[in-house]
């Protein structure tokens, strides 16, 4: 790694990674404060594959983690994102670490150590490909277990909210209509932006509604598009894409109370809030369904069994199971439709076809010496044609 060995040896040339130490028990906290370079120190039990894109997103070089990043009790898929990105992750560290270390210090990790210089504040296990394989082999076997509690929770989450899945009541008015129009909704998952880029000719052909999803909406912005509709906190979002001129819809607690709405009064741009305890992937497609959209093309959502029973969105589970349940066959994956559109024939190929064919028809007639009579042939047939039509106005 480049970056590791530029920073080892600004440490006196001491063996392995070094960063900059954020630290925070609360992975969703430490997210807003990490930087390119940093280490991010968290206390996340089964690292949800969410939080290791956001972590991936934000340019981190290490990952040190108080508490095991795969316990065992399912499958989890954050680990696999982290390495992936060549990302170095050392686990079960334990609680105390954070209290060694100071937030903003240069820590360096080294073969599952963690170290402030030559001393060595905690240590746990230097997590890799083999070994996160491993585990979540072995944690297929707590699969049954976390269904049996997702199907509670699904019960639980309908008692609560189900006006807002089987009626819309609490959708917030939208000033631009949505009826009988395509929507595309853009959420932060894994390789959302190249999904997006596969999708330009689809966007340029059908002309959807554009909505982003949290950070979402700056890609959109970033990729030449205007977004129509945002729905995130604001604090996450960019000033400029905040004033583009979309209608903000700002997911809120069930209270009513709704974070980052004290940034869009301080920037004089209205928004409506949307009460419910549902993520905000969700509550888009919400929008999109109680104003009668037509088709609902998805970029950057994960939906996958695993991914029902990620810990980091127990909470949002219920709520994207049943949300997908109401869509039924209006919502369709953006990567179904840019294959559906690479399967299309251009119509310059067509063009191309039926020229060659009639060049091999010239080359034939050519070759074997009927080109004369068949031009004859037709010069003749023309001239009756023409001879037919000038008596007809004599």
């Amino acid at each position: 790694m480049k970056l590791s060995g530029l920073l080892a040896r600004q440490q006196g040339n001491l063996p392995g990674l070094v960063g900059v130490a954020r630290i925070e028990r609360r992975s969703d906290d430490v997210l807003r404060r990490v930087r390119t370079g940093d280490i991010a120190v968290i206390d996340h039990a089964d690292l949800d594959r969410r939080t290791a894109e956001a972590l991936v997103s934000a340019g981190v070089v290490g990952v040190v983690n108080a508490a095991p990043s795969i316990s065992g009790r399912y499958p989890n898929l954050g680990p696999e994102v982290l390495l992936s990105a060549g990302i170095v992750l050392v686990d079960g560290v334990g609680a105390e670490l954070a209290r060694q270390i100071k937030d903003g210090a240069k820590i360096r990790l080294h073969e599952g150590g963690v170290f402030v210089g030559e001393r060595e504040v905690g240590r746990g296990t230097a997590q890799d490909a083999d070994s996160v394989a491993d585990l979540l082999i072995e944690a297929k076997a707590g699969m049954s277990a976390q269904l049996e509690a997702f199907s509670a929770n699904t019960i639980e989450f309908l008692r609560r909210e189900r006006t807002l899945i089987l009626d819309g009541i609490g959708v917030p008015e939208l000033s631009m209509s949505l009826e009988d129009r395509q929507v595309l909704v853009l959420a932060p998952g894994y390789g959302h932006a190249d999904d997006l880029k596969r999708l330009r000719k689809y966007i340029r052909e059908y002309r959807p509604v554009l909505i982003g999803v949290e950070s979402g909406a700056d890609v959109l912005r970033e990729a030449g598009y205007k977004p129509d509709i945002i729905v995130a906190d604001p604090d996450i979002i960019s000033t400029d894409t905040l004033k583009c001129g979309a209608e903000l819809v700002i997911p809120a607690h069930l209270d009513g109370h709704a974070p980052g709405l004290e940034r869009i009064q301080d920037l004089g741009i209205g928004a409506v809030t949307f009460p419910a305890s549902g993520n905000p992937e969700d509550l888009a497609l919400l929008l999109a369904d109680a104003h009668k959209a037509s088709l609902v093309v998805t970029v950057g959502f994960h939906a996958t069994l695993g991914e029902f029973l990620d810990s980091g969105r127990s909470g949002s589970n219920p709520s994207t199971f049943l949300t997908r349940l109401r869509m039924g066959s209006k919502i369709i994956d953006g990567r179904a439709v840019a294959a559906l559109q690479r399967s299309r024939t251009p119509t310059s190929a067509v063009v191309l076809m039926i020229v060659a064919v009639l060049l091999v028809v010239v080359v034939a007639l050519l070759v074997s010496g009927l080109g004369t009579a068949f031009m004859n042939v037709l010069a003749d047939t023309g001239g009756q044609v023409a001879a037919y039509f000038k008596g007809l106005f004599t």
